[in-house]
């Protein structure tokens, strides 16, 4: 099952096993129970701490748990935890065995501290890049808290229960059999949703943290870059941000970052938040601006108004909040989000494994969607607004040559159709004959383009007609002591590597702001 490679640098890493770890396989009489029994009979001639056992009882077959010996195992994967999953693995076994994990202090302690009983379920796919960060926090909460299960599920090999559950987007996360939540959780996020009081203590934190001379918000490429640039100043820097990582977590694979051949988005994420890290940045997670106030007179702070109800002050503000897919708007699209309209084709993909569906954008993002799942699904209709494709020809060339492809253009989407659970079909109006068409599918895959993360700026600094704070060349906006970097301004492209360079920019140009004033 694993090669030699993969076997040796697990060997490596099993070394660091403090204590002796059981793998139980509960296992039917089909190819897949054959993949597991040959997988965790190589996991276990890694390390002669780990020991592997095949009586498991478990009702999912395949699936194997992760436990100490003697105790009741609370970690269990049903399916081949390979592809991004196979991380998860990993630390599965590194933190059952005791290796310690690299989490912040005082969320570990968060953990610990949980009173009640969580018996969580994950559902994910093995393409999905944000199904690890979930399915991670959740086994390394099993392991700190005994009154925590976790489970996690392969859709693609549990199909039928997939569809029984009703699951069209992954993660779906399940807490005692009611659903907790869909897309990408960070532990912190996971914590906070459990303990009640953690939004109103941190509000409580925010309100002691006095001012700051560069305040960031947003924790994408641009707002990473913009903290480091100012840090190095030796300036009070802060970062307030929703999530560390932006846009990028949502991205695949990442391989025209200048100086890296091939990256993926969590794996860049991780990399920037650790930079930032190596600094005196004081980085506020979890957090949502909903306001801006300029400063009352010169001299005075702006204040940044947070959707807990706290406020942060500072000397000047680098907005650097990114964007957002953009939705299509059409009736049904929002009933149906999640349970068949999706905006992530590695992601949930898989989910439709021999079912119809539809990919709407004829840009690089959608042929390229539209290619990945013609290898997964039944049948693609591509639906394009425009008289012709726009992706690069090298991908219309291969869209063109797959066999359970069909393309429309001239094609304006104006209705999601479904049952009250699932999406069954849409409508569009082919443009040439204003007639409204009828295509009956699963799945809808919204792939045309990107929203500026404005909204909460409208009527403070000045925005274009697409809503984007407008920028000079020094990322200065409208409001003096106020600048802004990366795919929620002007910028005319929007690229990692472009958004990375116009943080710096924004980040040297507020710190002339404060020497000049």
């Amino acid at each position: 099952m694993l090669d030699q490679g993969i076997k040796a640098q697990l060997t490596a890493y099993l070394e660091r096993l403090q204590r002796p770890i059981e793998l139980v396989g509960s296992l039917a009489d089909d190819a897949n129970s054959a993949q597991m029994r040959e997988l965790l009979s190589d996991i276990a001639g890694c390390s002669a701490k780990v020991a592997v056992r095949f009586d498991g009882t478990d009702a999912r077959k395949p699936s194997f748990s992760v436990g100490v010996p003697g105790e009741t195992p609370r970690i269990r994967f049903a399916g081949l935890p390979m592809g991004h999953e196979f991380t998860s693995l990993v630390l599965a076994l590194l933190q059952t065995g005791g290796h310690p994990p690299k989490e912040d202090p005082k969320t570990l302690e968060a953990v610990k501290a949980l009173t009640g009983s969580f018996d969580f379920v994950t559902y994910v796919s093995l393409t999905c890049q944000n199904c690890p960060d979930v399915v991670q926090a959740l086994n390394l909460m099993a392991v700190l808290n005994p009154n925590v299960t976790h489970t996690m599920v392969d859709g693609s090999m549990f199909q039928a229960e997939v569809e029984a559950k009703k699951v069209m987007a992954v993660p779906t996360v399940e807490l005692d059999a009611a659903t907790f939540g869909q897309g990408r959780m960070s532990l912190d996020e996971i914590v906070a949703k459990l303990d009640t009081g953690a939004a109103e203590r941190a509000a409580a934190e925010i309100a002691d943290k006095g001012v700051f001379d560069v305040l960031v918000v947003g924790g994408g490429p641009a707002g990473a870059a913009a903290a480091i640039y100012a840090a190095r100043k030796g300036i009070k820097t802060g970062v307030v941000a929703e999530r560390f990582g932006g846009q990028v977590l949502d991205t695949m694979e990442i391989a025209n970052f200048v100086s890296v051949p091939h990256t993926e988005g969590p794996t860049l994420a991780a990399a920037l938040e650790a930079h930032v890290g190596d600094y005196d940045v004081d980085v506020m997670k979890l957090q949502r601006a909903t306001g801006l106030v300029p400063a009352a007179a010169a001299g005075e702070p702006i204040t940044v108004e947070l959707a807990s109800g706290a406020a942060l002050k500072a000397k000047s503000v680098i907005l650097s909040t990114g964007a957002r897919w953009r939705e299509m708007g059409v009736p049904g699209e929002a009933d149906y989000k999640a349970k068949g309209v999706c905006f992530c084709p590695h992601c949930d993909g898989p989910l439709f494994k021999g079912k119809r569906v539809a990919v709407i954008g004829g840009g690089n993002s959608g042929v390229e969607a539209a290619i990945d799942l013609a290898g997964i699904v039944a049948h693609v209709t591509l639906l394009e607004f425009d008289t012709k494709l726009r992706a690069d020809e090298v991908l219309q060339k291969k869209l063109r040559s797959l066999p359970n492809v069909t393309i429309h253009v001239s094609a304006r989407t104006t209705e999601v159709l479904g049952d009250g659970e699932k999406v069954t079909g849409l409508k569009y109006e082919d443009r040439t004959s204003s007639e409204i068409r009828e295509v009956p599918l699963e799945g809808i895959f919204v792939q045309i383009g990107l929203l500026p993360n404005s909204e909460w700026l409208d009527g403070t600094v000045r925005l274009s007609n697409r809503k984007e704070i407008e920028i000079d060349a020094r990322g200065a906006t409208s409001v003096p002591g106020v600048f802004a970097a990366g795919d929620a301004t002007t910028v005319p492209y929007k690229q990692i590597i472009i958004a990375m360079g116009a943080g710096a920019t924004a980040a040297l140009s507020a710190f002339d702001h404060l020497i000049r004033s």
